[in-house]
């Protein structure tokens, strides 16, 4: 049974940073990509970051760059998305994904992807 189970989230005032994970369990992680995304109240669910399954090449949002990273450890079956100098306006739910095995590269886009954890809140307090 495919099982994603993201922690890590809370509280955090504007400026600050959460780091983030999301343990993998029930396939092979080290084959597939993953993906990290938000979704506000009323808002269409958006990616943030994404890291291949080698680990060998990561992406984050244009607007988000330089401030969302992921990173993942294939030994632990776990991905961890760190998010610094955060704002009010992200408040969300946080959700990783896992794509389909065997795919190449990585993908920003909610429709690539086919597991899905239940989301962690970041609320972020001006």
């Amino acid at each position: 049974q495919v099982q994603l189970v993201e922690s890590g989230g809370g509280s955090v005032q504007a400026g600050g940073s959460l780091r983030l994970s999301c343990a993998a369990s029930g396939y092979t992680f080290s084959s597939v990509y993953m993906g990290w995304f938000r979704q506000a109240p009323g808002k269409e669910r958006e990616g943030v970051a994404a890291i291949a399954a080698g680990a060998d090449s990561t992406d984050d949002t244009d607007s988000e760059k330089g401030r969302f990273t992921i990173s993942r450890d294939n030994a632990k079956n776990t991905v961890y998305p760190k998010m610094n100098s955060l704002k009010p306006e992200e408040n969300a739910m946080y959700y990783c994904a896992a794509g389909p095995g065997g795919v190449m590269g990585w993908s920003l886009s909610p429709r690539d992807y086919a597991d899905w954890g239940q989301g962690t809140q970041v609320t972020v307090s001006s």
